[in-house]
């Protein structure tokens, strides 16, 4: 017995000092290391930039119906704009063949075209410039041996999911150019929402590399919470696309009521039943609603659990602006539909769910990992 427990105990000492050696390790990075790894946050924080960019001018794009003013998709030629004015004819010509123009802007002069069209180009041109500022630094980071072997999966994961981005963009456009006077609000959805899941992934690895994370926090209730909110808050965004996909957000403008009722009839009036969740405007802009207070419900019962419960001043503090970023985007929304979605504010509103989507991964990754100065 007394030798089985010398055992234990030497077990006992050897995972610790394992653990302690492996957190020494972790902690006392070279200095090289160090801004090594401040160089690749900086890196990945300026991509989510940028992705936040083309997610507003996006935005933009289809408040000013310029979505289709392009109508090929040449990702190498298409870079460089109309030059003269037969260039010019050219393009105006190719967008006069669609239904968009024969059945909306028919009659629309050249310079009008000119307008929705440097709004398209302008959108596209940003997204091969956001391919750039990823690709370049990376090739630089791994050349340079910046990189780790175990990182290098994620990083290359993200740029596939931004070549995946580009495709899913003209995937899009495509469906608005034959047969519709716009794009299709599922294909607009799925754009929208790859982009946001870009942009988290980027912000979470970023925050990797900033924090300088150690060691993963044993899951609790409030951490699946705020991973469940990280999730809802992508969803919601994707029901804002169906939104705006549809223009439902100009067609019942009363609030806190709808069409004069909190519930208001002719939700199920599509069949079959399931249609009515993405292709009745009074349905689709209902549940972007109550998606909305549900969010506010859940965020502010997980608030109270993080301030009863965690010591972390960081992860009390950023639950708390994640219950601001919440709020304010409400209050955008509210004041957006009452005034028939104007452009300033349909474009704050979008900048609105981005910053609560960041706030959120923020949260999350806080909850999830222990830094360095946390470990020491």
């Amino acid at each position: 017995m007394r030798s089985r427990d010398v055992w234990s105990q030497g077990e006992g000492n050897k995972t610790r000092y394992n653990a302690g050696m492996k957190a020494k390790t972790q902690l006392d990075k070279s200095p090289a290391e160090a801004r090594a790894d401040w160089q690749i946050a900086m890196w990945l924080f300026t991509v989510a930039g940028f992705v936040v960019l083309m997610v507003l001018v996006g935005g933009l794009t289809r408040l000013t119906d310029s979505g289709l003013s392009i109508t090929e998709w040449a990702p190498i030629r298409g870079a460089i704009p109309p030059l003269s004015h037969a260039d010019w004819m050219s393009e105006f010509n190719k967008y006069r063949q669609i239904p968009e123009y024969l059945l909306v802007n028919a009659g629309m002069s050249l310079a009008e075209f000119q307008f929705i069209y440097w709004w398209e180009w302008g959108h596209r041109f940003l997204g091969r410039v956001v391919g750039l500022v990823f690709l370049l630094p990376f090739l630089v980071f791994l050349a340079q041996g910046k990189i780790s072997r175990a990182r290098l999966p994620a990083l290359l994961g993200l740029f596939v999911l931004g070549g995946l981005q580009g495709f899913m963009g003209w995937y899009m456009v495509a469906s608005g150019l034959t047969e519709r006077v716009d794009v299709s609000q599922y294909r607009l959805a799925m754009h929208l929402g790859l982009a946001l899941v870009i942009f988290s992934c980027s912000v979470w690895l970023a925050l990797g590399y900033w924090r300088g994370t150690q060691n993963q926090t044993p899951r609790s209730t409030t951490m699946l919470v705020a991973g469940a909110i990280v999730v809802v808050v992508l969803m919601q965004s994707l029901l804002g696309a169906l939104v705006a996909g549809l223009d439902a957000g100009t067609t019942y403008t009363d609030w806190p009521l709808m069409d004069g009722d909190f519930i208001p009839s002719g939700l199920l009036a599509q069949q079959p039943v399931w249609r009515n969740f993405f292709e009745n405007l009074l349905t689709v802009q209902f549940d972007h609603r109550m998606a909305a207070y549900a969010i506010t419900a859940l965020v502010g019962w997980h608030i109270y659990k993080v301030l009863t419960s965690q010591n972390d001043i960081r992860v009390r503090q950023s639950a708390l602006v994640l219950g601001g970023a919440v709020s304010v985007q409400i209050i955008l929304g509210i004041i957006a539909l009452m005034w028939a979605v104007p452009m300033g504010l349909a474009a704050a509103h979008q900048l609105g769910a981005v910053a609560v989507l960041a706030t959120a991964v923020t949260h999350l990754h806080l909850l999830r990992f222990k830094s360095h100065e946390n470990n020491a």
